[in-house]
């Protein structure tokens, strides 16, 4: 669960003071000086150091709420929100890089601009409705999941699932709309083949989809048996609840693959921040 210490005490400056006093000092002008220009210059500082506290404030209010207990695992809705998204990935990154001064995890901030905003998609998060979800919120990947891959081991949507039963389940459903042409739905756990034989298999291999568990992806991704050049899409499995009715966040160990195996990976972060690759919450 996390708690008040999971958040960084002096993250927001004091926005209160700072601003008052930028609000209070008023510039002395000689008459020559005081111009309309210069008014509408002053103007449209003040309005955009307004318009900045704001979004901090917002912020601030929405990390708070991710505390409490109740909010612990948010809905598939609340996540739909690339806002709400980023702020609650934020939280779960800095829960497994506990270690790394504020401006280091900064640099691994996964930004709300790479995150689908899925909040006009108002049923249930099922994988009966996966495909309609992709082509109601993701047209172009239903489209390309039918298209022939042109390279051994690159994927064009890499699914990220808590367990190999769940990933078994969505490679079923994926491989409905590859067509006659689209490559290859990779099936990728530990229980299903030893890494080197998946090593082996996604190199001989044109693969449209990798369904796999973080760990095995991870794995596949250090080897460069998974490859990037034509990754437009990353889905997380949020809404799935395991017995517990735990999430892929609320597993320490689970949540540690996700960031440390592939989403913080050098390369793949990269290609998020560029809007190379979109992050889908499903």
């Amino acid at each position: 669960m996390l708690t008040g210490d999971d958040l960084e005490d002096d993250y927001i400056p004091d926005d209160d003071i700072f601003s008052d006093q930028e609000e209070e000092f008023q510039p002395t002008f000689k008459e020559d000086q005081h111009t309309p220009e210069g008014d509408s210059v002053l103007l449209k500082k003040r309005k955009r150091r307004e318009k900045e506290k704001e979004k901090r404030i917002k912020k601030r209010k929405l990390a708070d709420s991710l505390q409490s207990e109740d909010t612990k695992s948010p809905s598939t809705f609340q996540l739909s929100s690339p806002e709400f998204a980023a702020t609650y990935l934020s939280l779960q990154q800095k829960s497994v890089y506990n270690k790394l001064s504020f401006l280091e995890l900064e640099d691994l901030k996964i930004p709300e601009s790479c995150i689908l905003n899925s909040t006009s998609y108002s049923d249930p998060r099922t994988l009966d409705n996966l495909g309609n979800f992709i082509e109601k919120c993701t047209p172009r990947l239903m489209i390309r999941l039918k298209q022939q891959s042109k390279f051994n081991g690159a994927p064009t949507l890499i699914f990220i699932a808590g367990a190999a039963l769940r990933v078994a389940d969505i490679t079923r459903i994926l491989r409905k709309f590859k067509g006659e042409k689209g490559g290859d739905v990779a099936k990728l756990f530990a229980k299903h083949l030893k890494l080197q034989d998946h090593i082996t298999y996604l190199r001989r291999t044109k693969v449209g989809v990798a369904v796999g568990t973080p760990g095995r992806l991870g794995q596949l991704l250090e080897a460069e048996a998974l490859t990037l050049p034509a990754l437009t899409h990353i889905f997380l499995d949020v809404s799935f609840q395991d017995a517990k009715k735990r999430t892929i966040f609320d597993i320490p160990e689970i949540r540690e693959e996700i960031f440390r195996g592939v989403l913080c990976r050098e390369n793949i972060l990269s290609a998020l921040k560029s809007g190379q690759i979109q992050l889908v919450l499903f």
